[in-house]
């Protein structure tokens, strides 16, 4: 039997994908979204034509970086609340750090995987990824020198391919979180020492680079990106996993859904921290060891080639192999016991040949086609939304139950008993 898809989790999903264009950094000029009729906010539904589907209505935002055009496309139906008695759902949430496009094809080939499987997904969108080099004294870090970053800027051909992508990805009914900017993971100016003044400003400021591209990048007549990111924006992931408890408290007050930036979190049902949900990465089995390692691949590669990026080759199939098996091992743990839902963290990075990427896929793969009852390939904020409906017996029951642990008289006396 197939997995459940996102839109299977409550019903048919709605909507077909925005036909919004590709211009960006450096681009031709977009499709006439400075017209009067957009500009003000009335916009229009063509009538489609051979060049295309019709296209939304479109109220541009601001510098006209972003715009309102709907509800976002391709999103399951509403959730409802489990009965009493039925087994839960296998959530698996497939997330990306980062999530830009630097030339390698990557950002592409996971939304094609994605589109193959129905898969919801979320990406975490580094905000100095659509800021040119050229204007890196806008980026004020908390404790850092004006400009400083620990991962680089893009070019403006890869802020372009970025764009397409990041509109391409809520066309297609994923989540555009945010990853913050500089990336600081070591020293004074370190994410770890941040205050919760110091996120907010850092927050503010990814904003502030995602809602002022067109003007950043000089490129006023580009097409925008087809979302109030203000607010879209529910959740996160901190860079190294840094910082969330002086974090929280600006999450909160913004009113966010949830954070995913706990580490060595377990595979039991989620919590909130603060009136936020707390979506760790988890710890999972590591075939061949006693210990488990995180369910992220940059985890896997430093227990396999101690933190190099460049392994030695000839063990690249086997460490690809094992890295398949983790998630595994991880996804059939929690499918046969607690139902909790199972996170996986993820960098579009060719690191040791690109081999984390082809075992995620091969995961997603297995996971998606293994004739796996009751699996819902869902973003974070879908999973969100979820549990927020869900009845707070049940739900608690659900909570209780430790990593590993099967439902005691199975799930129809469980949840019933809630």
């Amino acid at each position: 039997m197939r997995s459940i898809s996102r839109r299977d989790l409550l019903g048919a999903g709605a909507g077909a994908a925005a036909a919004v264009g590709l211009a960006a950094c450096g681009a031709e000029k977009g499709h006439g979204h400075k017209a009067s009729a957009e500009a003000t906010g009335k916009g229009a539904v063509g009538k489609g034509n051979a060049a295309g589907p019709p296209q939304r209505p479109m109220k541009l935002i601001g510098d006209g970086s972003t715009a309102y055009t709907g509800k976002q496309p391709n999103q399951p139906a509403a959730p409802v609340r489990l009965e009493p008695g039925q087994t839960p759902p296998q959530f698996v949430i497939f997330s990306w750090d980062g999530a830009g496009e630097v030339g390698t094809g990557l950002f592409n080939r996971f939304l094609d995987l994605a589109k193959q499987h129905d898969a919801g997904m979320t990406f975490f969108l580094s905000g100095l990824y659509l800021l040119p080099e050229s204007k890196k004294d806008l980026y004020h870090p908390p404790n850092n020198p004006v400009g400083a970053s620990a991962i680089g800027y893009l070019s403006d051909e890869h802020i372009k391919e970025t764009l397409a992508c990041v509109r391409r990805a809520w066309n297609e009914g994923h989540e555009i979180g945010t990853h913050y900017n500089g990336h600081f993971c070591s020293g004074s100016g370190s994410v770890g020492n941040w205050t919760s003044d110091d996120w907010r400003s850092e927050i503010d400021q990814a904003v502030d680079f995602v809602t002022k591209w067109r003007t950043n990048c000089g490129t006023p007549d580009a097409d925008p990106l087809p979302f109030d990111y203000r607010k879209e924006l529910v959740g996160s992931r901190t860079p190294c996993l840094l910082g969330q408890k002086q974090l929280l408290p600006t999450a909160a007050a913004l009113g966010w859904r949830y954070d995913a930036s706990s580490p060595g979190g377990l595979q039991t049902w989620p919590t909130k921290k603060m009136g936020v949900w707390d979506f760790p990465l988890q710890g999972i089995p590591f075939p061949g060891h006693t210990f488990e390692v995180l369910s992220m691949d940059y985890n896997i590669l430093a227990n396999q080639s101690k933190n190099t990026t460049h392994g030695m080759t000839s063990k690249y199939a086997g460490w690809r192999q094992q890295a398949t098996e983790s998630y595994m091992a991880g996804f059939k743990r929690a499918y046969e016991t607690n139902r909790a839902p199972f996170f996986i963290g993820n960098h579009m990075e060719t690191w040791n040949g690109g081999i984390y990427m082809d075992a995620v896929e091969d995961a997603l793969k297995q996971i998606a086609g293994g004739g796996h009852k009751d699996v819902r390939l869902v973003s974070f904020r879908q999973f969100a939304d979820w549990l927020d409906v869900q009845d707070p017996a049940i739900l608690g029951k659900l909570q209780s139950l430790n990593v590993g642990e099967q439902p005691v008289g199975g799930w129809n006396t469980y949840l019933k008993a809630a």
